[in-house]
Order: structure tokens, then C-alpha cells, then sequence
């Protein structure tokens, strides 16, 4: 059964990508501020997951799925509106 667990950003490096189905920190989904990411993997815990600290979970995939609908994980932060300029003739 797959499971997840919702980690600071600031655990990135700690996490061992060869327990977990994302392949590195490139292929993990952060939330909208940046601050909070998730890993998931299927079969026993990775060891690694037991030495971080303020997680949440494991989560099965209805409470992730749930979790990821809150407004903190949906899009990106709104860009800076871009100003148009055209050419008068």
C-alpha cells in the first residue's frame, strides 16, 4: 500500500531518494510558500523519514489527496502583473 508523509522543505536533503518513488527534489511537489513538500513510497517506512522532525503522516492516498485540495498547496503564488508595452506609430 502506498503511503505518504508531508516534510519541511528544509528536510530535502535529508531524504534518500532510492527508498521513496520520487526520483530527487526536482520531482517533488512543494507547497505554494515553498515551506512544506511530501514523499511517498510503498512496503515498510524508509528509515530516514523516522529522523525527521514535524512531519505529517504517513498519510494513506484519501488524506493526501484531501490534503492537497487546501488552498496551501494549490498553484503557485500570484506573479507580478506584467506590464504590456506597444509601440505607438
Amino acid at each position: 500500500m502506498r503511503k505518504y508523509m508531508i516534510l519541511n522543505t528544509t528536510d530535502v536533503d535529508s531524504i534518500d531518494f532510492e527508498k521513496v518513488l520520487e526520483t530527487s527534489k526536482d520531482t517533488l511537489r512543494y507547497s505554494k510558500d515553498n515551506k512544506r513538500t511530501f514523499v511517498k513510497w510503498e512496503g515498510r517506512k524508509p528509515y530516514f523519514i523516522s529522523k525527521l522532525k514535524n512531519t505529517v503522516g504517513p498519510l494513506n492516498h484519501k488524506e493526501i489527496k484531501e490534503i492537497l485540495t487546501y488552498p496551501e498547496w494549490q498553484g503557485e503564488e500570484e506573479p507580478a502583473p506584467i506590464e504590456v508595452i506597444t509601440e505607438e506609430e
